[in-house]
């Protein structure tokens, strides 16, 4: 890498404190959205944001992504949810400090999935469910409801998925003639 690539590639790269700053603005996004839905809505209340295709409706989510286990009766099951969800942060944090400042697709995918993790992390603890309130669907299409923290995990698990093909691709060695 020649000098003027090298500055270019340094000045774009995140630092930690950029990170933290992304980090908190997610929380606070996701916990600031879900305050203003509660005060808004009662429970099943839905507002319509387009009309037949996007509407706020608060729903409380007792299980994990997408619903999963919401209407099991497993004992202590927020707890558990709980301490899973802090377990997968924790690896997640060591991972996006491990992460060199170069691959920045990566720690920003990393970024991002954490900010969601700890913005549902708060709702269990405090609530012992998460807020969910984005309600999306098309015809008799309904995915189901989700919140500001969740949209940035499956965005940052997008970027994952890309860099990780992106760097696969990079570091293919060429085609060689097998054939003399």
């Amino acid at each position: 890498m020649n000098s003027v690539e090298e500055v270019t590639s340094k000045s774009w790269q995140p630092t930690f404190p950029i990170l933290i700053v992304l980090l908190l603005g997610i929380t606070t996004a996701d916990q600031l959205t879900k305050s203003m839905i509660v005060k808004s809505l009662s429970l099943g209340q839905s507002i319509t944001v387009i009309q037949d295709f996007l509407h706020f409706t608060l729903v409380y989510n007792s299980g994990m992504a997408f619903g999963l286990f919401s209407s099991s009766n497993i004992p202590f099951k927020s707890a558990l949810l709980t301490i899973l969800a802090l377990s997968a942060t924790g690896v997640i944090s060591y991972y996006v400090l491990q992460t060199p400042l170069s691959e920045r697709l990566t720690r920003l995918g990393l970024v991002l999935v954490l900010g969601g993790a700890i913005g549902n992390i708060i709702d269990r603890i405090r609530l012992g469910y998460v807020v969910d309130f984005i309600d999306v669907f098309y015809q008799n299409i309904h995915w189901p409801a989700f919140n500001i923290a969740d949209s940035c995990i499956c965005i940052g698990v997008g970027f994952l998925i890309v860099d990780n093909f992106t760097a696969k691709t990079k570091q293919l060695p060429k085609e060689t003639n097998l054939v003399s």
